[in-house]
């Protein structure tokens, strides 16, 4: 089997000046996707804002969608400069769902960008650079539909030490799907990296898991129906973000599973509410007690089939 067809490009190659010029009267949103991150949102936010908004004038909108926070995330969100939004009071009509995912199918409403870039908010190293690299391949590219950040991803402990690489659901469940059942994708580095950029009308034409597995469902959804050329990856550098505990990486890996799984007609996508059960057992106990979680499967379908989706201006109700 050959190589798979996906370039690696350099954040350097999308100098300010060139995306301005490519840029024309399409407009970009940056979204940013938050969940009790009181400590690291606001940073991120003003780091986007004084370089894209103010110093280049490349973002249109910065926007935070607020995951059922029960800390200070909105809060240090909006006081960053971000448009700041509720998730369950978005669109509340079409029902309530927890997730990543979720945030980032609620935000197809309220968001007025032609191009999407996406950015957690629990970066504690990372530069504005990770903006502008991903948003150069569909500025300056017209067949280009979606890129996927590149980096070297050190994972921090609570005390800010420096432990193994990031990337353990990657390697341990995404790139073996991806061997056995999508090997025009072998060339992407990290197809589970929480930054990318897409062209809103294609990720409005998509079904959107509600939890984790959002990111690979786009990138297989996006290859399957332009081709794996369609997909720019730009390396970015460093990023690094907070250390999660080993037993939050079921649930993860459970949603990735599901997303694939639907992809290769296991079951049907567009699952509005549906859970699954997992199991997972704790050490130190003599009885070996069962310590059961909830975790939604459930896929939104496509937002630009759903009624009164009205694409950029759509709903807008900042908290």
């Amino acid at each position: 089997m050959g190589q798979a067809a996906v370039s690696v490009l350099r954040h350097e190659e999308f100098p300010a000046a060139k995306l301005l010029e490519a840029k024309g009267e399409q407009r970009v949103s940056v979204v940013i996707p938050a969940r009790d991150e009181e400590a690291s949102v606001g940073a991120v936010v003003a780091r986007v804002i004084a370089d894209w908004v103010e110093a280049v004038a490349l973002v249109d909108e910065v926007v935070v969608i607020d995951s059922d926070s029960v800390d200070a995330t909105s809060r240090q969100a909006r006081e960053a400069g971000a448009t700041v939004y509720a998730a369950g009071q978005i669109r509340p009509d079409l029902g309530l769902a927890q997730g990543k995912g979720e945030a980032l199918w609620k935000a197809m409403h309220v968001v007025r960008g032609d191009v999407l870039v996406f950015i957690d908010a629990d970066l504690v190293e990372w530069g504005g650079h990770f903006v502008s690299g991903l948003l150069g391949p569909l500025l300056t590219d017209t067949d280009i539909q979606l890129v996927k950040a590149v980096y070297d991803r050190p994972m921090l402990a609570a005390d800010g030490h420096e432990e193994e690489q990031g990337g353990r659901v990657t390697e341990l469940v995404a790139r073996p799907l991806i061997a056995l059942h999508w090997p025009q994708l072998r060339g992407i580095v990290q197809p589970l990296s929480g930054e990318w950029a897409i062209r809103r009308r294609v990720l409005a034409e998509l079904p959107m898991p509600t939890g984790y597995g959002v990111e690979i469902a786009a990138l297989i959804d996006v290859a399957e129906r332009f081709g794996s050329g369609a997909i720019a990856q730009v390396d970015l550098g460093r990023r690094a973000h907070r250390h999660h505990r080993h037993d939050t990486l079921g649930p993860m890996a459970v949603q990735v599973l599901a997303a694939a799984e639907a992809r290769l007609g296991q079951h049907s996508a567009a699952r509005p509410a549906e859970v699954v059960e997992l199991v997972q057992y704790g050490p130190g106990t003599e009885d070996f007690a069962p310590r059961p979680r909830r975790v939604d499967i459930g896929e939104r379908p496509p937002a630009a089939s759903v009624p009164g989706y009205r694409g950029p201006a759509a709903g807008r109700v900042p908290t």
